[in-house]
């Protein structure tokens, strides 16, 4: 298959409506630091003064010994690898400035069984060099469109790996790295949510998962891209009663001119209709209520509703590396506590981490009054969260349990992890650790007519 890394977008038929870009790219002098004391997409090379984050030397390339190939759960990399402390809430206050607000409400909300493993670090992340490469060329070239709505001139590559201009101009490099960040080409799944009670119980809603990241088309270029991300095709196999359901959404890159497509299939009406109201702040009736339809994915859709502000980068523990919680074989039961995930099997780091917060704008509407980012600056994917409710007081704290997926490269979460601390109850996405194997990685460009509506209703069998 031949990568075309040449091509960037001229201008999208539909962001041509929208407002004028307003946010120039870096120039040429400072894109030609990416590679040399940048990584390849953007963050610092060299480690921090106190040595506990190191220098960046190419990520995590080469599978271990063992592993076979996409679609086999991961081997871990580092099976000799012991944590170095544990954070709970009788030494918490001695970490404080490296811990998030979240984490530090979880650990007095669960002060007897939530903890860090603190292991050392390790910057695992790496991308293909015609992704480098792309990422290169858009940091002379990429715009954000009026205000966050949209992106041009970016295509293949992290779109703004060096950030520039104001905090709030900021926030939105950071935001849309994560919606545009590096998750190979295509990719299909089997996997599990739960709801977890209060009392621990839960039951399982199992899917059968599609996406082409269309962003990163390696055949491709602006006639491909069409405004579409990615395509995104979720068929439900169980419980019974729900089984046969089907979603299809079509991810846009201005979704203020053209907003999310979205179709569902009801097995027992057998007709697929269109899903409008599959944003913002729309519950998931498969999550109970615990997340909402822009908290899947950590974060993803429009920016409109809230005004965004940079923060400014810190040292943070987050989820990194965690191989326990994808191993074959291991059963759902040993991975779900009652109130959180199994701690033992976490894998905690130092990592450096970009902050963007959010504040509802006057006058909109969405449950979470503010949200806080916490944004790996290696791999620009959001690992914490911090949601707040209308009254200003915490609510909900969202963690993405991230890994690297070796036979891509890259990080990405093998887990999502959305906690309601006011209602002690919390939910996961991605469990598939009792299936036959996980996540299959192909450079597979789809016939668009796979992911069409038409295709839907064929595709769903009870």
């Amino acid at each position: 298959m031949k990568y075309n890394k040449n091509v960037l977008l001229g201008g999208l038929v539909a962001l041509s409506m929208a407002a004028t870009p307003v946010l120039a790219a870096v120039s040429a002098s400072e894109a030609a630091r990416l590679g040399k004391d940048l990584t390849p997409f953007g963050s610092e090379k060299a480690g921090n003064a106190a040595g506990t984050i190191p220098a960046w030397t190419g990520g995590l390339t080469t599978p271990p010994a063992g592993y076979e190939g996409s679609g086999q759960h991961h081997i871990n990399p580092f099976p000799d690898d012991q944590p170095l402390l544990t954070i709970n809430a009788s030494n918490a206050n001695e970490h404080a400035e490296q811990l998030s607000e979240g984490v530090r409400a979880m650990l007095e909300t669960y002060p007897t069984t939530f903890r860090l493993p603190v292991y050392q670090s390790r910057r695992t992340h790496a991308v293909p060099q015609w992704v480098a490469e792309n990422t290169r060329k858009n940091a002379v070239n990429a715009t954000i469109v009026g205000d966050g709505e949209g992106l041009d001139g970016a295509f293949g590559g992290y779109p703004f790996p060096i950030l520039s201009g104001d905090s709030e101009e900021k926030a939105w490099q950071v935001i849309w790295n994560h919606l545009t960040r590096w998750r190979g080409v295509s990719v299909t799944r089997r996997a599990s949510e739960v709801a977890v009670q209060s009392n621990g119980d839960y039951s399982l809603v199992t899917s059968q998962q599609e996406a082409f990241f269309n962003f990163y088309n390696p055949e491709g270029g602006e006639e491909d891209l069409d405004n579409v991300i990615f395509y995104y095709l979720s068929f439900t196999q169980s419980p019974p009663r729900l089984a046969g359901g089907a979603i299809l959404i079509h991810e846009t890159l201005n979704q203020i001119v053209n907003p999310r497509n979205g179709w569902g299939y009801n097995a027992g009406q057998r007709r697929v209709r269109r899903a409008p109201n599959l944003g913002y702040d729309s519950p998931i009736a498969a999550a109970d209520n615990l997340r909402t339809a822009d908290d899947t994915d950590i974060f993803n859709g429009a920016l409109d509703r809230y005004n965004w502000r940079y923060e400014g980068m810190r040292e943070i523990y987050v989820p990194y590396n965690n191989y326990l919680l994808g191993e074959s074989g291991r059963e759902y039961s040993e991975i779900l506590g009652g109130s959180h995930l199994n701690p033992d099997l976490t894998r905690w780091e130092l990592h450096r981490v970009h902050i963007v917060e959010a504040t509802l704008k006057a006058g909109e509407r969405h449950i979470y009054g503010k949200r806080r980012f916490y944004v790996d600056a290696d791999s620009w994917n959001t690992l914490l969260v911090d949601q707040f409710d209308g009254r200003g007081e915490l609510w909900r704290v969202t963690m993405g349990m991230a890994k690297n997926y070796y036979e891509l490269p890259g990080v990405w979460t093998a887990l999502d992890v959305f906690h309601d601390l006011q209602a002690r109850r919390y939910h996961v996405q991605g469990l598939d650790t009792e299936e036959p194997g996980t996540r299959v990685f192909t450079n597979d460009v789809p016939n668009r007519r796979y992911f069409s509506p038409a295709s839907l209703r064929r595709r769903s069998v009870r």
